[in-house]
């Protein structure tokens, strides 16, 4: 199955297909607003203005499964990543990511890339690197900056 398959309802409740995300490589990040880590927001941005016009895209879910770090309302979490972090890039739907009520979109993911903690997610800021084909190229732990990320998104790309 490919990534491209999936779909998940944007921030402000509209369906998203990521079919219509084919051929493109696609980084999606479960985010918390108030986390500590909620800085590397900027450094993501930057990652998607510096590679959109190549076909890069950088997908954001809020989730608040660790620590209570996620606002309850959608247009506060979405104010404070733009107003905050100057975030353009597509967020969704806070969504669960672990355990057996996570989302179909990251137990798909899990799947696909084991972490240090086998398939379950054990922080904010996971990453998943998805190529053009919609298969996961590579899973980042939560303390590896997006900075540090630009070499395998250029390989990607």
């Amino acid at each position: 199955m490919s990534f491209f398959k999936h779909e998940a309802n944007l921030i402000n409740g509209k369906p998203s297909d990521f079919r219509d995300l084919e051929g493109k490589v696609v980084l999606v990040v479960n985010t918390a607003s108030q986390c500590g880590l909620a800085k590397q927001l900027k450094g993501l941005e930057s990652l998607y203005q510096d590679y959109r016009s190549e076909e890069f895209i950088v997908l954001g879910f809020p989730s608040d499964d660790f620590g209570n770090q996620e606002l309850d309302d959608p247009k506060q979490i979405f104010k404070t990543c733009r107003t905050n972090y100057g975030v353009t890039f597509p967020m969704f739907e806070k969504v669960k990511v672990k355990g057996s009520d996570a989302h179909p979109v990251f137990k798909w993911l899990k799947r696909q890339k084991r972490g240090l903690l086998g398939h379950e997610i054990r922080w904010n800021y996971t990453k998943f690197l998805i190529d053009r084909e919609g298969q996961v190229i590579k899973r980042f732990g939560p303390l590896r900056t997006p900075e540090k990320l630009r070499v395998p998104i250029a390989r990607a790309l």
